[in-house]
């Protein structure tokens, strides 16, 4: 019997999961990895730690993606998260759960995830062709016929596409399977950085470089009018903001930014009070230290290197005693607690974004298999489709199944 030859270009996550379900299943496979070894991007993400999956049941995982989350629901419910874990634990790799649901591997060391599909893809004599880049595809009649490599031309009976987006190109995601797809007809919806950070109005004040915050909340304002809202961690950059919150919110901001509106971040410092519990809580600390300074009072209510901002921005003098203080300069340091603003002028390129937003439109591609609706034998998968997720493991997961779901369904 003949078997199915496949070539799969790319070797991350979505790329290495599709070489060893379709090796599997049967297939002769083949992987074209343009970089010197596979797997780089999988190495830096989650901080080099790996965020795998997340435990969130399937309805809301698929609402992390938004609108195109639906896309995944045929991939999910053959290749999900429990699938993913008992994958690698079956493999040898213990798997943790960890606060918000994140899986991470137990040694929290992202090249182990690699070496597990190294190991994998080695037992069932998947080829693995480093430094060789996908140059051309070749098409007869609508259908794939193979590959063109600067070392001649590969033909196979199916090519599965997971080159990635555009994000931290240093890992080889540049884009390169955009212009492949475009010249055989397929739609790419506007590529742009997604789960990426933020730069702010004349950069942030010295001080706060470096500072994470925890427990506040953040609003994304778009010309005036509330988008949406988060409450987490944010982390203050030189340039601007990123963290938790900031990521999952610099979707909408990215696209605000590039219609040309108005982004505005409004953050709540005390999140936990309301301003009525805020206020009290403000009048009984001067009450209680009306002696000292309001710079050493805000101490008290702030993190050191916030303290310069609010004395700049409320202007309130820092040495007047917390006993002087009037009601009016209150109810502004009130105000600055619960509505600290930042105008957003832009954010940061794909070399800072964790995911690419934008890719192949999903109406050109059958959910059920990941085959292209306009090249027979084309399969695609991972970072190149128009998907993105909120950070969590989300996006991994997307690779990885769509990936598997890919591989099975061209081998087959």
């Amino acid at each position: 019997m003949n078997r199915r030859k496949l070539v799969i270009i790319g070797g991350g996550a979505a790329g290495l999961m599709a070489a060893g379900q379709a090796a599997t299943t049967g297939a002769k496979v083949i992987i074209l990895e343009k970089m010197k070894r596979p797997g780089r991007k999988i190495c830096i993400s989650g901080k080099g730690r790996c965020n795998l999956t997340n435990s969130a049941p399937v309805e809301e995982f698929i609402e992390h993606f938004g609108k195109n989350g639906r896309f995944l629901r045929q991939t999910f419910s053959r290749f999900f998260s429990q699938e993913l874990v008992a994958f690698f634990e079956e493999n040898g790799l213990a798997i943790n759960l960890e606060r918000g649901g994140r899986y991470f591997p137990a040694s929290g060391k992202a090249p182990d995830i690699v070496n597990i599909f190294l190991r994998w893809l080695s037992s069932l004599n998947v080829e693995i062709q480093e430094n060789t880049p996908a140059d051309k595809l070749s098409v007869k009649n609508n259908t794939i016929t193979g590959i063109i490599t600067p070392r001649g031309e590969i033909t196979c009976d199916a090519v599965i596409l997971a080159t990635g987006g555009a994000s931290y190109p240093a890992t080889g995601s540049t884009g390169d399977g955009y212009k492949l797809l475009q010249t055989v007809g397929h739609s790419i919806i506007p590529v742009r950085p997604a789960l990426v950070p933020l730069e702010i109005q004349g950069g942030i004040h010295p001080a706060l470089a470096g500072l994470e915050l925890r427990n506040i909340e953040v609003q994304l304002f778009i010309d005036g009018k509330k988008k949406r809202q988060l409450f987490g961690e944010l982390h203050f950059k030189r340039f601007g903001v990123s963290g938790p919150t900031i990521l999952t919110l610099s979707g909408d901001a990215v696209d605000g930014l590039r219609a040309g509106k108005k982004i505005e971040l409004l953050i709540d410092l005390k999140a936990s009070l309301n301003r009525q519990k805020l206020d009290n809580r403000l009048i009984r600390d001067f009450e209680k230290r009306h002696r000292e300074c309001f710079a050493d009072v805000l101490r008290g209510l702030l993190p050191a290197q916030m303290v310069p901002l609010c004395l700049e921005q409320t202007q309130i003098p820092a040495h007047k005693p917390a006993g002087e203080i009037s009601k009016k300069e209150r109810k502004t340091l009130l105000h600055w607690l619960k509505e600290l603003r930042l105008e957003v002028t832009s954010h940061r390129s794909f070399k800072e974004a964790i995911v690419t937003a934008g890719g192949v439109k999903l109406a050109e591609v059958n959910p059920r298999t990941m085959e292209s609706r306009i090249i027979s034998g084309l399969y695609l998968a991972g970072e190149i489709l128009d998907l993105n997720g909120n950070t969590g493991g989300y996006n991994l997961q997307a690779a990885f199944s769509t990936g598997w779901l890919a591989g099975d369904s061209a081998a087959k």
